[in-house]
């Protein structure tokens, strides 16, 4: 290199990050007003360049380097963060110089977040580059080693003080251990890993002497992601004192009933491999694993949330910084920060990760690895663009792997509760965002997901929320609790999906899709009535916020419990093709302009649910295995038609619905099921519906490495399901009513449960007109004789006698109403 230092005492004054008193993310107003960047500034500080000839290319970082050396390999610094004030004072006075931070192999831990403001910005020629080495793996770390000062107790169990900052997650010779639980840790078990009932856990609790500081986690009661509390004590009664359940955001059903489970109680301490911290004496409790000496082990304990903040300002974005090769290991728990409701999703987030980016533009994440941290993996918030996630491996997290969330602020006419709506007089009608703090124009690509979510059941492989023109491609996205992909809403849409394997999707929760996506844009209202009628009113009202399409394409999805795509509560504005659906079939409930063609719904077929007039949406050139499955259906969009059936008695009955007039049924041969190649074979007879063969060997990642250690689903052989009702309709004053039997009869009414009795039909001329029950009502109580009783199926209904029923519970529009009866 030919540029040299300006300097001719050799010495440079550098600002060196200190970070916050507290979290980084999260600073005081003090602190903003101090530094714009959200960061508080310690006094300069003299860092020695030693008089170099000319500037380095590279400033090398190692666990044994010492704070007065020059940065080269032979001679390498002691933090990250002094080689970052190393490099901020180098581009000061020489702007431009390429300049690449390497981690020299081993683990290196952070004492604080490692905060990369607008000072740090690199040139397009010239990114500032944070690398890990070639030479073997450069692990990042937000633990810390504790000393092997350890005691023994009679019982077994070994004790030591530790000082410092609080944690919430334990390692032994790199291997996570599991804090101190009821029930015990069960691999086998796929809801949290072991799970118990409320009751059992009330009982348990007059066991524990001061449950304080211990945490419950439980399944959201219609298994809708989950909630999570700290114990602060306990009543006078035995049961918990408990303070937290904001992490969803529809938690009108509470927690489950029978899926909970405890952690950090001491006398749960009961088994190899568990530990307990008691924070108030700092003390930490382990019974080891079998074989493990305390003494000489290596132990390390994590509570830091963010490792790496990339973050400039409104006025001053950061730019240009390229993080590659790197593993990031130990990062704290976020659950219970996990409070900001995303518009009227079901979703909360904590607006943290290993990995934050914010106010940022061109920045890659390239060849990392995400491992053992306890939260979020990335998460690209607010201003956002040309972010670049590729070529990296995510696997147990605590919650979401990749989420590009941008501010509320951004949002027109925002609302943020299900039962919340905007009245038209109030509602903002510019199309669009209003303010650029969003994230745009970025690509995730090449990425390696897996079981993630081992804590927070409302998580996803990737997130997409208030963003637009995100390009999700060749990401292999397997064993989550809830969705591979969730866009939480229309805004502002644009997104492509493509060439992505996603399965073993919604293992612990229901109700949900491989890929799922809600739409309760400024236009939607929960009554889907006054919906109806607001938007045939004004057909532009869908599209203020969905304002480009979305494109799902060529990509391979599966889940056994739910849909494989999955388009809900008022998703609008998407185009869907070249897709395989290998199990669950693919369901568009409300919603606008939607056009689903040329897919293979394999051993399942089309879910319409709850559409409104005049949707505009189409569903043609599809190969399906069963009749349609509609819930509520009396207007069938723009196109049903020229669909290919197997079965002719399949076809006969949706075409008896009204659509799929020019739709045929045949025999199909598929390529190699055995392999996962459902290309059609016998093309004639796909060829007068249009459909035409795409990719079958593109799902999923590229990389070779990746590739190499990716799992893939497993292949289903080709049959026809039937999806009839169960059960045959009858009649209760002059109703048309059946059990709730499917998963989607209790989608399409929010139910929690697969229970109840569905009204089919509410004839004007029935007497139960009058009392205001109508079409879509499920009866899920009834109150007689002053006490009420549960309604399960027709049959508990029929058997209370009639003259005793005071009133009914119905569902209507998601919600609990009472209706009352007249006395016979």
């Amino acid at each position: 290199m030919q540029q040299f230092l300006s300097l001719s005492s050799g010495l440079i004054l550098a600002t060196v990050v200190a970070g916050c008193a507290t979290n980084p993310l999260h600073c005081t107003s003090a602190c903003k007003a101090i530094a714009p960047q959200h960061q508080t500034l310690s006094a300069p500080q003299k860092l020695n360049i030693y008089d170099y000839e000319a500037l380095p290319d590279i400033l090398y970082v190692a666990t044994n380097g010492q704070p007065g050396n020059s940065g080269t390999e032979q001679a390498p610094l002691n933090s990250l963060a002094s080689a970052l004030a190393r490099a901020r004072a180098i581009h000061r006075d020489a702007p431009g110089t390429p300049l690449t931070i390497e981690l020299l192999p081993g683990t290196h831990y952070l004492e604080e977040s490692l905060v990369i403001g607008a000072l740090d910005s690199g040139s397009p020629q010239a990114p500032l580059v944070i690398r890990g080495s070639a030479k073997g793996r450069s692990q990042l770390s937000g633990g810390r080693r504790l000393k092997n000062l350890w005691q023994q107790t009679a019982d077994g169990t070994w004790w030591t003080t530790v000082e410092g900052p609080s944690f919430d997650q334990l390692f032994i010779e790199g291997n996570k251990q599991i804090r101190a639980r009821y029930p015990n840790y069960n691999p086998e078990v796929a809801v949290f890993n072991g799970h118990t009932t409320a009751a059992d856990i009330k009982r348990r609790a007059k066991t524990w002497s001061n449950p304080e500081g211990g945490y419950l986690h439980a399944l959201h009661g219609a298994r809708w992601g989950g909630f999570h509390y700290q114990i602060t004590g306990k009543n006078d009664d035995g049961s918990l004192k408990l303070s937290g359940g904001w992490q969803n955001n529809r938690p009108a059903n509470g927690m489950h009933k029978n899926y909970q489970f405890v952690d950090n109680i001491r006398e749960e301490l009961d088994q190899a491999g568990e530990w307990y911290y008691e924070e108030n004496r700092a003390r930490l409790y382990i019974k080891p694993p079998e074989g493990v000496d305390l003494n000489q082990a290596k132990v390390e304990v994590a509570g830091l949330k963010e490792l790496i903040i990339v973050r400039g300002n409104s006025s001053k974005p950061v730019k240009h910084i390229s993080i590659e090769n790197l593993t990031l290991v130990h990062a704290g728990e976020s659950f219970m920060q996990t409070a900001e409701p995303l518009l009227r999703s079901d979703w909360t987030l904590y607006r943290g990760g290993a990995i934050f980016i914010e106010n940022a533009e061109d920045v890659q994440l390239d060849n990392n690895r995400l491992i053992d941290l306890g939260g979020n993996g990335v998460v690209v918030s607010g201003y956002a663009r040309n972010i670049r996630i590729t070529t990296s491996h995510f696997s147990q997290l605590g919650a979401s792997a990749i989420s590009f969330v941008g501010k509320a602020s951004s949002v027109r006419s925002p609302a943020f509760q299900y039962h919340q709506s905007v009245q038209l007089s109030d509602m903002d009608r510019e199309p669009g965002p209003q303010s650029p703090e969003y994230p745009s124009h970025s690509l995730v690509e090449d990425n390696l997901i897996h079981d993630i979510g081992r804590l927070e059941k409302q998580s996803a492989g990737i997130q997409l929320s208030m963003a637009a023109e995100i390009t999700l491609r060749h990401n292999s996205i397997y064993n989550v609790p809830r969705s591979g992909i969730n866009i939480s809403e229309g805004t502002w849409g644009g997104h492509v999906l493509e060439f992505n394997d996603v399965f073993n999707t919604v293992l612990e929760t229901e109700d949900h899709g491989a890929f799922n996506s809600w739409g309760r844009d400024r236009f939607w209202h929960p009554n889907r009535w006054i919906m109806n009628r607001t938007v045939a009113k004004d057909p532009s009202l869908p599209s203020l916020d969905a304002i480009k399409t979305t494109v799902i394409r060529n990509n391979r999805f599966q889940t056994s419990h739910g849909w494989d795509i999955d388009l809900d509560d008022g998703s609008s504005n998407y185009h869907i093709y070249n897709n395989l659906c290998l199990e669950g079939g693919l369901k568009l409930r409300e919603g606008f302009h939607r056009t689903v063609e040329n897919n293979i719904l394999l051993n399942n077929g089309f879910h319409p649910h709850v559409w409104f007039k005049n949707s505009g949406d189409i569903f043609r050139k599809n190969l399906v295995m069963s009749a349609h499955a509609d819930i509520r259906i009396s207007d069938w969009g723009a196109e049903v038609d020229r669909n290919l059936y197997l079965s002719r008695h399949d076809l006969q009955t949706d075409q008896a619905k009204g659509v799929d007039s020019n739709s045929l049924f045949g025999e199909l041969g598929f390529a190699n099921y055995q392999t996962g190649n459902y290309s059609v074979v016998n093309l004639d007879s796909v060829a007068a519906i249009g459909f035409k063969n795409f990719p079958m060997t593109q799902f999923g990642v590229k990389n070779v490495k990746l590739k190499a250690i990716a799992q893939q689903p497993e292949f289903p052989k080709p049959e026809i399901v039937r999806n009839n009702r169960l059960s045959q309709s009858n009649t209760w004053l002059g109703l048309e009513i059946k059990n709730i039997e499917t998963l989607g009869e209790r989608s399409a009414a929010g139910l929690k449960e697969t229970a109840g009795v569905l009204i089919l039909s509410a004839p004007v001329a029935s007497s139960a007109h009058y009392f205001g029950l109508i079409d879509g009502d499920v009866i899920i109580s009834v109150i007689a004789n002053g006490s009420p009783i549960p309604v399960y199926t027709v049959k508990d209904l029929l058997s209370v006698e009639r003259s005793i029923i005071a009133s009914l519970t119905v569902v209507r529009n998601q919600k609990n109403i009472l209706v009352h009866l007249e006395p016979e």
